[in-house]
């Protein structure tokens, strides 16, 4: 009986350490719980929390204890196997089919993570080892712990609390000292609700036209983040460094500047994203000026003239930096203009103007739509600041490569794709939309809606199904629960219910649109994707 005993210990522990990766997985996406992010997260997906396999398994594991050194222990010791065989082949199958986005990354932190899990779950085996007489309650227990294994990683999380603060201060001290030594580094700072990431690798691109540029990777945008990118990748031979920064709070942005300490900065856009976090709009437009406000008096800040809470910001720094406006709609005075925008599913032609040049000169890029417009034109505006002329930015411009997944344009079949699945948000996804709008033929909207919109997003997504309706000539929407809200826009507008169809994964939309027969060219949108925290499959 004890060698029975010992074997259902053996599968419970090794299950949870199966199910761990998902724990994992999703305490990395929701940045350690920062902000409680991780927590809300679990109160959000309790279905996926407590499985029903997990629960009959403390069923069987209870009659087990009690039925101990019996005769039918033995069927509970056979069910309890069979049970738990079945929950693990269930698990990674069902991991296997997941469409992750961003994939769980084995990093240090990760695998400190793993070792301290490890232990807690080590814990009640060992104990059940040595004291024998309690070896049936420390299975109990364990079983209970492979049921609340979300909440055993968030508990070593919470232990390695202090390990990871001294970690996190050498590292930043580290990185303060390498950029205190680069006195020659020019360091610009990008932040805003939307476009952060397009408009830091545009930047990128136009600098590297004169200068060595390293912009921090992919959308890292995080205190960890920018550190890591100090300390590992840039080096003397660099003339610039450009921080991408996020934030979900006010402060945040103040923060990455301290780290940073940047002496340029350009604010993409003030909008709604992740307002549940900020609490208020208001928080959300000081919380992304916070770039500007730290800048130095010989400094440069770029502001959109077309975003009112740019516009309406009363900078409280007297000995503020040089502003730099853009714009494109604006009907005041900019530093850098945009006019006659152009898409086809080459890219974008557009003429822009600097002040006091009264000459069009003309731009041609493979990104689409106004939004990337914007972003080129605050480019340029801190490349005419620092003395590039115009034919190199021109050149720049033409050479600036698409970003995956942000309205990026491929062919395939008998469609052209129009990728901008990495995020929305209200802002993004009209952009998004106004691009499809340019496009000469039959268009096709494939969308799960936008999340992490506070109260508001019901609203939103209500209102984006209205903009679909007055663009799109079918729709897909993936999430039967999530796509409520733009299926109602959708009726508000009367759009015919037989070109709206509604799937649980995403591929199935390849399948659908392959099957289109028309004459036109296809133009399929696909606006956003959220597959690892919001799947409902």
């Amino acid at each position: 009986m004890l060698v029975c005993a010992y074997i259902v210990m053996a599968v419970v522990f090794i299950y949870s350490m199966i199910k761990m990766k998902r724990s994992l997985h999703m305490i990395q996406q929701n940045l350690y719980n920062e902000n409680n992010r991780y927590l809300r997260w679990i109160s959000k997906n309790r279905k996926e929390i407590y499985k029903n396999l997990d629960v009959y398994g403390i069923v069987f594991v209870f009659c087990y204890a009690w039925c101990f050194n019996t005769y039918v222990s033995f069927y509970f010791f056979g069910l309890i196997i069979a049970l738990y065989l079945i929950s693990t082949i269930i698990n990674i199958k069902s991991r296997q089919n997941d469409q992750n986005k961003k994939p769980l990354v084995i990093t240090a932190r990760v695998k400190r993570l793993i070792v301290t899990t490890s232990v807690l779950y080590l814990i009640p085996c060992l104990l059940g080892i040595f004291i024998k007489s309690n070896l049936c309650d420390f299975i109990f227990l364990l079983s209970i712990m492979a049921v609340l294994n979300f909440y055993v990683v968030y508990l070593a999380s919470v232990i390695n609390i202090p390990i990871e603060k001294m970690i996190y201060h050498h590292y930043e001290k580290q990185a303060k000292e390498k950029l205190a030594s680069m006195k020659n580094l020019k360091v610009i700072g990008i932040t805003g609700s939307y476009g952060k990431t397009s408009c830091k690798n545009v930047l990128a691109d136009v600098l590297n036209i004169k200068y060595n540029t390293l912009a921090s990777p992919k959308s890292i945008n995080t205190f960890n983040g920018l550190m890591i990118t100090i300390n590992n990748e840039l080096t003397k031979f660099d003339d610039c460094f450009i921080a991408e920064m996020g934030a979900y709070v006010k402060g945040e942005i103040n923060g990455l500047c301290k780290l940073v300490n940047p002496k340029y900065g350009i604010i993409t856009s003030i909008g709604t994203a992740h307002l549940e976090t900020f609490g208020s709009e208001k928080n959300i437009q000081e919380g992304k000026m916070e770039l500007i406000e730290y800048l130095p008096k010989d400094g440069v800040g770029v502001l959109n003239r077309d975003d009112e809470k740019q516009k309406n910001y009363k900078i409280k720094k007297k000995d503020h930096c040089k502003i730099l406006w853009v714009g494109i709609d604006s009907k005041d005075e900019v530093d850098v203009k945009a006019l006659n925008i152009k898409c086809s599913n080459e890219g974008t032609t557009f003429d822009c103007v600097f002040k006091g040049d009264k000459k069009k000169y003309q731009f041609k890029t493979k990104l689409l739509g106004k939004h990337n417009v914007y972003n080129i034109i605050s480019a340029l505006a801190l490349g005419r600041e620092w003395g590039i002329e115009i034919d190199k930015l021109q050149q720049a411009v033409k050479k600036i490569k698409p970003i995956e997944h942000r309205l990026e344009i491929k062919k395939f079949n008998n469609f052209y794709q129009l990728d901008d699945a990495y995020n929305s948000n209200p802002v993004g996804a009209k952009a998004a939309l106004d691009v499809l709008d340019m496009m000469n033929g039959e268009k096709v909207v494939i969308t799960p809606g936008m999340v992490e919109l506070g109260e508001k997003e019901e609203y939103y997504n209500r209102e984006f199904g209205k903009q679909i309706a007055e663009v799109a000539d079918r729709v897909i929407l993936v999430g039967e629960k999530k796509t409520k809200p733009i299926l109602q826009g959708l009726k508000d507008m009367k759009f015919n219910e037989k070109d709206i169809k509604v799937i649980n994964d995403v591929r199935e939309a390849y399948t659908i649109l392959n099957k289109i027969n028309s004459k036109k060219n296809v133009y399929a949108l696909f606006e956003n994707d959220l597959p690892d925290t919001y799947n409902e499959k």
